[in-house]
């Protein structure tokens, strides 16, 4: 009796699951594509963590060095001429600059400049 009703059952039940992945294949098959485009397409420009602010260079005359790190210490990669707009990503603390120990760094991750060089409007977020 017990075998009667398992070669009923089993050949019943193998049917059954081996059409369960096609059916959901089909149903998530046809809710992707009911999907709009656009939804799926990425961003087209890149999601920034926080917005760049722009600095003027007060140096009086003189260049500003551009450093590779929030110091004297590191070398310089560049300058930029009194009265350009530099933008700034964030601040961060490095070495002493006429008692202002305060630093910028400039967006694009091009160097840091020195606070006490560069007047901001607004809040630069710290590093």
């Amino acid at each position: 009796m017990i075998r009667r009703a398992l070669k009923s059952v089993l050949p019943a039940a193998a049917a059954v699951l081996a059409l369960l992945p096609v059916t959901a294949g089909a149903a998530a098959a046809s809710t992707v594509a009911a999907r709009p485009v656009a939804a799926v397409a990425a961003p087209q420009h890149p999601v920034r963590s926080h917005p760049y602010r722009t600095g003027r260079v007060t140096t009086r005359g003189i260049r500003l060095n551009v450093r590779s790190g929030p110091g004297t210490g590191y070398r310089v990669v560049g300058s930029r001429h009194t009265g350009r707009l530099v933008s700034v990503s964030c601040k961060t603390y490095g070495s002493r600059v006429y008692g202002n120990h305060i630093w910028y760094r400039l967006s694009q991750r091009r160097g840091y400049v020195s606070a006490h060089y560069v007047t901001t409007r607004g809040y630069v977020p710290w590093c």
